[in-house]
């Protein structure tokens, strides 16, 4: 059929999304999926093209990625994203949207595919190098990996660029050059345009090497993993948070390698080594009445009831006021903290004719809740209860009028409870766990 051959990896799925930069890569992994389904005509493949608006030629990317897919026969999807500075640079803030907009795009059933090949896999291992990074960092890139729900194939993982140039010109294949790719001052491009041709020149299998030198750092860190498995889920709480009394009788190697693996748990980006140990001292270590926080990545690692948590960042929304104009039908809550309604039956009373109906996330005065006596501020409720603090102001709280109803999900008001009349139930429905 042609000289390239797709990894075995591949052949155990039957419905794709490729990720279609149009460029000659993706170009040629889509062109080998369309051979494949010549032959296998069960297989469904679609693709993905991210618009990122960094140049002026991104429009005739996109006329030019469709044009490909139609006469191909291939469901195309353009995605235009919005590159936000956080910080990152350049080319993590365009991977992070790219990632973003797959996750979004997959159907039930899918994997997603990329088409990253052999001198790839040594522009990622140098720059893990230029990081200090572990063996997990040097692993550099799988051909198969989990992804979301689903898993991320790299089915070019092991072929050289120069296979992949040649397979295009065989078969006459039209792709599209990003001038960006000839700008050195981004770290990947100054490796490809200017280190690894001379790395290549002096050593011809330089490549190979450092794709093999990567595979055993993967399955260094597959060992690791599986010795520590037990382990690790024994610290771990069913809301996800980390016990930190057991870690303070690890050695410091044992207790990163066990805190590494949390986080990776967490889907946060892998922290250095330094910033670890500040994760270690500055939160974990925080005096008994602090209240201690450490960036990372889209979160925070906080310390509370002795345990490690990580929150994603989220802004408080204490002067929020939200009006539920009709409780028939459900509130959607904002920041994506998920959604409201109210159901027949259940401990809360319904409204009164002439009460309107409010969520809120502060409420001031003594409050008397079901199960307490006397009065109490919010405050002292949250601490009785052990709300954790990155919970208090985005817990959402039913008024009636002027007065609180009930805490969702936490607590009931004396006012609130359903006496001689048939009570409704508060539900709040959010995509995992609080915190």
């Amino acid at each position: 059929m042609t000289t390239l051959s797709l990894a075995s990896s591949i052949t155990a799925h039957r419905h794709f999304l490729l990720a279609f930069s149009g460029g000659l890569d993706s170009t040629v992994l889509l062109h080998l999926l369309m051979l494949w389904r010549e032959q296998q005509p069960d297989i469904r493949v679609r693709a993905i093209h991210i618009h990122h608006g960094l140049s002026s030629n991104a429009d005739a990317w996109v006329a030019h990625c469709q044009q490909i897919c139609a006469r191909w026969q291939v469901p195309l999807e353009v995605e235009y994203v919005t590159l936000r500075d956080e910080g990152l640079g350049i080319e993590a803030h365009a991977r992070h949207a790219r990632y973003q907009a797959f996750s979004e795009a997959l159907r039930p059933a899918e994997v997603l595919v990329t088409a990253q090949h052999l001198d790839d896999q040594s522009e990622t291992l140098l720059l893990a190098l230029k990081r200090g990074s572990g063996p997990a960092g040097l692993s550099a890139m799988a051909e198969d990996s989990p992804f979301v729900a689903t898993r991320l194939l790299r089915p070019l993982l092991n072929t050289p660029r120069e296979k992949l140039l040649a397979h295009a010109q065989r078969y006459g294949l039209e792709w599209i050059e990003d001038e960006s790719n000839q700008d050195d001052r981004y770290d990947r491009n100054f490796l490809r345009l200017r280190v690894l041709p001379l790395l290549q020149q002096r050593w011809p299998h330089f490549s190979r090497a450092a794709a093999r030198s990567a595979s055993l750092c993967a399955e260094q860190e597959q060992l690791l993993d599986e010795l520590l498995a037990e382990e690790l889920a024994g610290l771990i709480s069913p809301q996800g948070s980390l016990a930190i009394a057991p870690l303070m009788e690890k050695s410091a190697v044992r207790r990163a390698a066990l805190l590494r693996r949390w986080l990776a748990q967490q889907e946060v980006t892998m922290p250095s080594r330094e910033r670890l140990e500040r994760l270690w001292q500055e939160v974990a270590l925080a005096r008994e009445d602090a209240a201690p926080c450490l960036h990372l990545g889209t979160g925070d690692v906080r310390r509370y009831q002795q345990q490690l948590w990580w929150v994603k960042a989220q802004p408080g929304l204490r002067a929020t006021l939200l009006p539920w104009l009709n409780i028939t039908s459900p509130l959607t809550l904002p920041d994506g903290l998920g959604v409201l309604r109210l159901s027949a039956g259940g401990e809360l009373r319904p409204p009164r004719e002439h009460e309107t109906v409010s969520i809120r996330f502060n409420a001031p005065g003594m409050l008397h809740i079901v199960g307490r006596n006397g009065g109490r501020k919010l405050k002292k409720i949250w601490q009785e209860l052990g709300i954790a603090p990155w919970q208090r102001d985005t817990t959402p709280l039913l008024f009636y009028g002027e007065t609180l109803i009930a805490a969702a999900g936490v607590f009931i008001t004396r006012e609130g409870q359903a006496v001689d009349t048939v009570g409704v139930t508060l539900n709040w429905e959010r995509d995992g766990q609080r915190g």
